[in-house]
């Protein structure tokens, strides 16, 4: 059967992919995205999942990655006549408390050097120098996570660093890359509470307190959001899929949905054909990129023709499992902690570093946590055209949970599998937010609930539930992700690129790894 013929193939609707897309369209190269899904987006995307009228974020909700990114600078405007649009959060996230206080970061340091100050006032002294030390310091870490793991770009990274700010500076930032999220709250803060409000979302990347490497992530959050509030999509976050497809069939691209990539042939040690659900065919002349899984991309390719890199590909460790629990609600919770809460993006229920420890540890032994980790989302707080006319969309992620059950850290749920396990382990997390919110069940309209079976089900990226694209422990991060002996995002066939989140820079919506391949195939 002939296929139709481009210059590039794309694998996989997600961001990353469409990112791509935008970019190599734009540099001239006739695109063709290719998607299993009835429409692209991937692990961004909004439907009406509980009842009509109540739009859920399904899995990513904080588009402020993205807003940031070096491809939105390039494109923002483009993708702003098609549509996108965002809605600033001012409080950004907090961290309610079983003793019945609460800490949140807002984007505003006087608001922010209070709070804390009520906590300890030595560190609320330590975070202003800290805000001050990000203008200088942040533009050198959002470099690193911006360029290419490839040696010349590494190397003209450092040697700017070190001109702009010195050995002393260089020094400690490797010490940051490498420190866990205990060593960098103990060093800086006295606070318990402080502690458990940052140290949440290392765990958002797979970081529990104790894990080198994870450091980076709550400074940077933390200081972000305080300078730049965090963003989410107006009417749902699938305003960025949304966009970037309009913008790139505009430019002549081609989106093919419902279809799936069943193989990738490589003919001379060059990929070529990618052989479709449907029985069609298309061909890429210039290059073929996989939005996907390295276990994936092996299922495509067979064998990158290099034992090493396919033993490291199949040896790529998800990160692990999330439930999601979307809530249809007639009301915010109350609160008990305060009102103030009502008016944040997250609120995190993970008191202290202590829990979070405990509850990694369980999932990573196939247990179901006593008490999981829950992160709140409340959207409809910062864009309530989402739902109904006063009421609410609620957004619950659950992290973290095992992939496969072994059994149960509380030892009462019976069940083995998520299909027989899911509902009784969310009724567990609605009861913790019915303590930190009394009366919280009583305004449940509706709920639906995605077991980590379920995601991956849904999109088969999120493989055990996992959302970040593979774990990003030192092993399988920075030149190691997402296996030694990877050029940048081309792989060791000729003409295949992978992309996506288990590739560098990782997890989050900020397109990065996308934009980076879609740049070293145009060369610009």
């Amino acid at each position: 059967m002939s296929a139709d013929k481009f210059d590039a193939v794309i694998v996989g609707g997600g961001h990353n992919a469409l990112a791509a897309a935008v970019h190599l369209s734009a540099c001239g190269q006739s695109v063709c995205v290719v998607e299993r899904a009835a429409k692209v987006g991937g692990a961004i995307a909004t439907e009406e999942v509980t009842l009509p009228g109540f739009r859920h974020d399904l899995y990513a909700m904080n588009l402020s990655l993205f807003a940031g990114s070096p491809f939105a600078r390039a494109y923002g405007d483009k993708l702003a006549a098609h549509g996108l649009a965002y809605l600033p959060a001012h409080d950004c996230f907090a961290s309610a408390f079983p003793d019945g206080r609460w800490l949140g970061v807002s984007n505003a340091l006087e608001e922010n050097v209070a709070r804390i100050a009520a906590f300890d006032a030595g560190d609320a002294q330590r975070w202003r120098a800290m805000t001050a030390g990000f203008e200088r310091d942040a533009p050198h870490y959002f470099a690193l996570l911006g360029t290419p793991m490839r040696a010349g770009p590494l190397a003209r990274l450092a040697l700017k660093t070190l001109r702009a700010r010195g050995l002393g500076f260089t020094r400690e930032a490797a010490r940051m890359l490498l420190a866990s999220p205990r060593d960098f709250l103990d060093a800086n803060f006295a606070s318990p509470h402080l502690k458990a409000t940052l140290a949440p979302w290392a765990l958002h990347l797979d970081f529990p307190p104790d894990a080198s490497g994870g450091a980076l992530f709550p400074y940077l959050e933390a200081m972000a959001d305080q300078a730049f509030g965090m963003v989410i999509g107006k009417g749902g976050a699938d305003v960025i899929p949304k966009a970037l497809a309009s913008l790139f069939t505009a430019s002549g691209g081609i989106i093919r949905t419902g279809v799936a990539a069943e193989a990738i042939e490589v003919t001379g040690g060059r990929a070529g054909t990618v052989r479709l659900s449907d029985g069609s065919a298309v061909s890429a002349s210039e290059a073929v990129l996989a939005s996907v899984t390295p276990a994936a991309l092996l299922r495509l390719i067979g064998s990158s023709g290099r034992p090493d890199t396919d033993a490291g590909l199949a040896a790529f460790r998800p990160g692990p499992g999330t439930m999601m629990i979307h809530i249809a609600a007639s009301a915010l919770p109350e609160w008990q902690a305060g009102e103030a809460l009502k008016k944040f993006a997250y609120v995190h229920l993970s008191p202290t570093l202590a829990h979070l420890s405990a509850t990694y540890a369980e999932a990573m032994e196939g247990l179901i946590p006593n008490e999981p980790g829950i992160v709140v989302g409340q959207p409809t707080a910062i864009n309530p055209s989402r739902a109904p006319a006063g009421q609410h969309a609620l957004w619950l992620q659950v992290r973290v949970v095992p992939s496969e059950i072994r059994g149960d850290a509380a030892g009462t749920i019976a069940a083995r599998t998520w299909n027989e396990a899911k509902e009784a382990v969310a009724d567990r997390v609605m009861a913790i937010v019915e303590r930190y919110a009394p009366g919280f069940g009583q305004t449940v309209l509706a709920r639906t609930v995605m077991s980590p079976a379920d995601l991956e089900r849904a999109n088969p990226n999120l493989a055990g539930g996992d959302s970040l694209g593979g774990s990003h422990h030192l092993n399988q991060n920075f030149l190691f992700r997402p296996a030694p002996g990877f050029h940048g995002y081309r792989t060791p066939v000729k003409g295949l690129y992978m992309i996506g989140s288990s590739t560098w820079p990782g997890a989050g919506a900020g397109a990065g790894s996308g934009y980076l391949a879609a740049q070293q195939i145009a060369g610009r």
